[in-house]
Order: C-alpha cells, then structure tokens, then sequence
C-alpha cells in the first residue's frame, strides 16, 4: 500500500482508469460477439463504431483498430453482407 499522500492519488487514479478501460473492452467484445453470431450490416456499423470510440479514446492505436476493422469488412464480405 503506498503511502505517500501522491502516491495514494495515484493508486486510486489508476484503479479508476483501469475499470473504465476494461468496460470499453468489454463493449468492442460484445459488439464483435453479436458481429460474428449474426453478420449484417448493422452489427457490422456497431463493431466499427466501438472500435473508433476506443481510439478516440486512447486504448488502441489508429492503425490497430483500422487493421482489426478491415478484417470485420472481410469477414463480413466472406459472410455475404450487402453494403
């Protein structure tokens, strides 16, 4: 346990931070989840959608999430959905 008074601020900002990141990975799981059982253009859309939320941000680099969704197109194109 710290105790200096910062590196309690600290501490507490980190659990903070964490939980937040993890609700956000927790929601990209979600929507690739509904993405993969059921592809279509609007599961195709909220996938996108909360991978450019996490890098807007910060939890994933620009070209991360623009690779991860390049592949949701191809797997949506492989899966025959209608653009």
């Amino acid at each position: 346990m710290p105790i200096i008074k910062s590196a309690k601020k600290a501490a507490r900002q980190a659990a903070k931070r964490t939980e937040h990141n993890v609700a956000i990975k927790k929601d990209i799981k979600t929507a690739l989840k509904a993405f993969r059982d059921a592809p279509s253009k609007e599961t195709l859309a909220k996938a996108q959608a909360e991978y450019d939320k996490a890098v807007k941000k910060d939890l994933l680099k620009k070209n991360t999430a623009s690779r991860r969704k390049a592949a949701l197109h191809a797997f949506a194109k492989k899966a025959g959905v209608k653009f």
